[in-house]
């Protein structure tokens, strides 16, 4: 019997009842985009992965187990954001409504600092912060998930993580479309490291090879035996600090040693009755979420009508408000003040919109960020957990840039994060996906970069109604704002809603991008008649969703802009 024909005899019994978009069948499971499930639900960028965390949910673990579960194996299936070598944000309501986000967002070293990616002459050194080791921040991931399983997980941690060991160790088909990212990025594999890796082999790769990765299921049975320690010291450890002596790093055993995620209270506001939970900084994404949404309830916007144009005029105004005050306020809470609950209060959002026109467009160099203490004294993945009896996750994780900065640890398996580009390496200068910002934001040892991630979960009456986010470096707060727009105020299904068209500003560049097709020639060009200016881009975010039916059942949303797959029984 061949490789393939055993796994695919495994396989078998799910496969056979596995329908997607389908209610139930005989095994009690469904798979695939727009399902529809009784009892729990996982979605997330790949089969495996919302596979593995759906069977921890028909074990009887609870959605915080089937999260970790899933993280891990996204570690192993999903190496272009899925990690052990980055960090996120996990977002967990319990059934009985109390919440809390674990933020286990990377740091910078303790040899960090201000200036440590300009040149001699005060200039940015072009690749120093994405695509060398001194990109790195010291990763929180294994720290966070552990965490948040410690607290919350019903089953033991060794049976919640072996799943991902054994899918390292096994191997997993390739899609189509991930044999064709791992082939864009073999130069990368090649140059930046020292020998051969699981990513880059001696030929190409096609659809239906499978990716096997013995290095890092020993080093995930190392955080399986000994927990944390079996990353942050020990083996591990030494590995991490070894790949960062090739390469000029600064990660030092007393930064990974020392490294501890934190429990943070969550963001909470309303939209239209509806009540939002979300994260605070040192993620920007759940402020400028709250910030749009309250920008747009004084508006009808339902009456406005789907992608309209006095819709997405004001949709597009609300974002260029909102981004001009990320680049002032947001940072790391543990080192600045945050003016988080000034920023989304009534009076302030009130006096950011009083400055919007609906006949013409406000250009970004006439928008200042606001002054709130006048007011009221692409790469990342996501998935959502729900289980039967309603406990929820929202994790957005990252490692930066697609596969971080290509550099894998030696004989460890894992890729690092490019993720101090996030930082404001200097004031105004823009970072790999055009943000800007100044000292709140800049470099300094043991900080925590700015973040765009925007795990959200919805109420409706006390109830879960909504548990969604998205991949997309600075598109991220923008894509999970219209897709709560699609739901509440024009009444989308969730599929429908997670797959509808897109569009973001961020401030500066000033230009609006919009997915090709999503908008039509005529409204394009009256927006443009509006003074905004356009761009086309292929596709923004990829967004992963459970909504709760007014049955209580459970609707998945698996964005069509990827290999995102819902698994529910």
């Amino acid at each position: 019997m061949t490789k393939n024909n055993y796994f695919l005899l495994l396989a078998l019994p799910i496969l056979t009842g596995c329908s997607s978009g389908q209610d139930g069948n005989k095994s009690g499971i469904a798979e695939g985009k727009g399902i529809i499930t009784g009892n729990g639900m996982v979605v997330s960028a790949h089969r495996e992965s919302s596979m593995i965390g759906n069977e921890i949910l028909m074990k009887g673990g609870n959605a915080v187990d089937a999260a970790v579960a899933t993280e891990f194996a996204l570690a192993v299936c999903y190496p272009e954001a899925g990690n052990i070598g980055g960090g996120g944000f996990m977002l967990i309501r319990l059934k009985d409504g109390k919440s809390d986000v674990i933020d286990y967002r990377e740091k910078a070293p303790a040899d960090a600092s201000r200036d440590m990616y300009l040149d001699k002459s005060g200039n940015v050194t072009n690749g120093l912060s994405t695509e060398t080791h001194l990109a790195s921040g010291v990763p929180g991931t294994v720290d966070g998930v552990i965490k948040a399983h410690s607290k919350y997980g019903r089953l033991p941690f060794r049976e919640v993580i072996q799943p991902a060991i054994d899918l390292a160790e096994k191997g997993f088909p390739l899609s189509l479309r991930q044999a064709q990212s791992l082939n864009s990025n073999r130069i990368n594999f090649l140059s930046r490291n020292s020998g051969k890796t699981a990513f880059a082999g001696d030929s190409l790769w096609k659809e239906g090879d499978y990716l096997i990765q013995p290095a890092l299921a020993e080093t995930l049975r190392r955080i399986r035996d000994y927990g944390r320690e079996g990353f942050y010291s020990g083996k591990t450890a030494r590995l991490i600090v070894k790949e960062m002596k090739r390469g000029n790093g600064i990660i030092s055993e007393m930064d990974l040693n020392g490294y501890i995620s934190v429990s943070r209270k969550p963001i909470e506001t309303f939209y239209r009755g509806y009540k939002v939970i979300t994260v605070p900084p040192p993620s920007s994404g759940g402020v400028i979420l709250a910030q749009l949404l309250r920008m747009t309830e004084p508006f009808s916007i339902a009456e406005m009508g789907f992608h309209s144009v006095a819709a997405v005029h004001l949709m597009v105004e609300s974002e260029r408000r909102a981004f001009a005050d990320r680049a002032e306020y947001l940072g790391d809470p543990d080192f600045m003040k945050v003016p988080f609950e000034k920023l989304i209060s009534d009076k302030y959002v009130l006096q950011r919109m009083s400055s919007f026109y609906k006949e013409k467009a406000t250009p970004s160099k006439d928008i200042r960020p606001g002054v709130p203490e006048k007011s009221l004294s692409e790469e990342t993945t996501h998935y959502s957990v729900v289980d039967a009896e309603g406990n929820a996750v929202s994790t957005t994780t990252t490692l930066n840039g697609t596969f971080g900065n290509s550099i894998v640890v030696d004989s460890a398996g894992f890729l690092l994060n490019n993720q101090m580009d996030d930082f404001s390496v200097k004031p105004g200068f823009p970072n790999m996906y055009g943000l800007v910002g100044g000292e709140a934001n800049s470099v300094q040892p043991g900080k925590k970069m700015l973040s765009s991630m925007t795990p959200v979960i919805l109420e409706s009456n006390g109830k879960l109604f909504l548990v969604a986010g998205s991949p997309g470096g600075s598109t991220i707060p923008t894509t999970v704002f219209q897709m709560v727009v699609n739901v509440i105020d024009f009444g989308m299904e969730i599929q429908e809603a997670v797959d509808a068209g897109r569009f973001h500003h961020q401030w500066l560049p000033d230009l609006v991008s919009f997915e090709k097709g999503s908008l039509d020639s005529l409204t394009v060009r009256q927006l443009t008649d509006l003074g905004h200016v356009f761009n086309v881009r292929a596709v923004i975010g990829s967004v992963n969703a459970i909504g709760i039916l007014p049955d209580g059942k459970r609707s998945g949303g698996a964005d069509k802009r990827g290999n995102n797959t819902a698994f529910g029984y």
